[in-house]
Formats: structure tokens, C-alpha cells, sequence
């Protein structure tokens, strides 16, 4: 019985950016004999701009760049809409690390050292999955959250929140019309071991009256008593 055929990358374009130039150049080589096209990018800037620039089916990101780091390069091209899987690479081995590569948008994440062999792979896995799709828009009412862009709307007015306001308001849009307590919001915003006072829910549900509701003439998030808090759709 033969084997499976191997994934063949023909045709496939990659964009390392990475600015130790001998370890760029070696995953360069390594990649090319492997049958990958690639560009390479020395810094944050350029790679941003090559990455915006040029249709890539993945990039290999490092994380420490001159002019604009990894973490950033990789949350502003989320924000443009470039969803093209982002592989990190990450210097430190720990969970920090990791944790904030994903958060800001990568799709998978090698520590350093690495083994080539294991790059190839993941690269391989990321390539067989597709780009990801943009997160939907949620809308409740004339009120819009694009959780990738991390921005909010009511009608045509943006509005600026702070991270946690709008990891709040996230939860609340995700369960539209449905009770959602003060310990599931705590447990979604901040983490199971919270053991801080739970009334820190009420100060960031009253922040967010006073910034998507009162401007507007609006009451769109509703106190459910002794149950949590409900947001509901409302139009102008």
C-alpha cells in the first residue's frame, strides 16, 4: 500500500521578516530548497509594507524587530483586513510570550531555538488551513463592535474605549438579549482566579453607559436585578 502523497508548496509565497541576518538567510535557503518563494524583510517597517504591498501566503514573523515589533506588525495588519496566516517567532520560552502572539492575531506561534523540520511543519499545517475568515462585525441595534479591529461605532460615531471596556462590551454583544452575570463577565475579562471585588463589573458596565448609551440617548444595557445585565438592540 503506498504512502500519502507529501504536500507539495508550489507556487506558494512566504515573507520572513526577521532581522538576524544569519538566521534570516539560512530559513530563506532552507525554505527556497524546500519550494517555497520567499522575500525577506530585516525590519518591522519593511514588513509591514511588504506584507501590505504584496500578496503572501503566509508570513514568518519574529517578534524583536528594529522600527516596528512583531506584536505590532502583526495587530496592524489584522486591522487593514490582512488576515494571510502569521507563524511568530518567539524568543523567550514561556506562556507570556505565546499567550500575546495570539492575541494580537498570529495563528500559531515556534519558540527559539527551533528545528527547521518543525517550521516546515507548522508552515505546512497553516498553508492546508486557508486564510481565516474576518471575524464578523457584531451589531446590536445602530451599535457596531469589529472585535479584529478592536473599535467600536454607534451609527456613524466611533467611540474610544479602553481594552477591558470593550472586552465587556464584547461579551455583552455575544449573548444579545440574553442575562449574562457579573461572574461570567469576570470570568471572560479577567480569569477564573479573580478574587478582587466583583462590583468592579458595575464600574465598567457604568463606563460604558456614559460612552455608548447617554451621548446617544440611548439604554441599551439594561441592569437585570440580582441577575447580571442584559444588552439589547436599540435604534436611533
Amino acid at each position: 500500500m503506498g504512502s500519502a502523497a507529501r504536500w507539495q508548496p508550489c507556487g506558494v509565497r512566504i515573507l520572513v521578516v526577521e532581522d538576524d541576518l544569519h538566521l534570516s538567510r539560512s530559513l530563506a535557503r532552507g525554505l527556497r530548497a524546500e519550494g517555497f518563494a520567499v522575500d525577506v524583510a530585516h525590519d518591522g517597517t519593511d514588513g509591514l509594507w511588504q506584507a501590505s504591498e504584496q500578496d503572501y501566503d503566509a508570513i514568518v514573523l519574529d517578534i524583536m524587530l528594529p522600527g516596528t515589533n512583531g506584536y505590532r506588525v502583526c495587530a496592524e495588519l489584522r486591522e487593514r483586513g490582512n488576515w494571510t496566516p502569521i507563524l511568530m517567532l518567539t524568543a523567550k520560552v514561556g506562556d507570556l510570550d505565546e499567550a500575546e502572539a495570539l492575541d494580537t492575531g498570529a495563528d500559531d506561534f515556534l519558540s527559539k531555538p527551533f528545528s527547521f523540520v518543525v517550521l516546515v511543519a507548522r508552515l505546512r499545517a497553516l498553508l492546508r488551513r486557508g486564510r481565516p475568515e474576518r471575524p464578523v462585525v457584531l451589531e446590536a441595534g445602530d451599535l457596531r463592535l469589529d472585535p479584529s479591529a478592536h473599535r467600536v461605532w454607534r451609527g456613524d460615531t466611533e467611540i474610544p474605549l479602553t481594552p477591558r471596556q470593550l472586552a465587556v462590551l464584547e461579551v455583552l454583544m455575544r449573548r444579545l438579549g440574553d442575562t449574562v452575570s457579573k461572574r461570567e463577565i469576570l470570568d471572560a475579562v479577567w480569569d477564573m482566579a479573580f478574587d478582587g471585588d466583583p462590583n468592579i463589573v458595575e464600574v465598567y458596565v457604568g463606563h460604558l453607559r456614559k460612552r455608548i448609551d447617554e451621548p446617544f440617548g440611548r439604554a441599551s444595557i439594561e441592569t437585570v436585578r440580582g441577575a447580571g445585565y442584559r444588552l439589547v438592540a436599540v435604534d436611533a
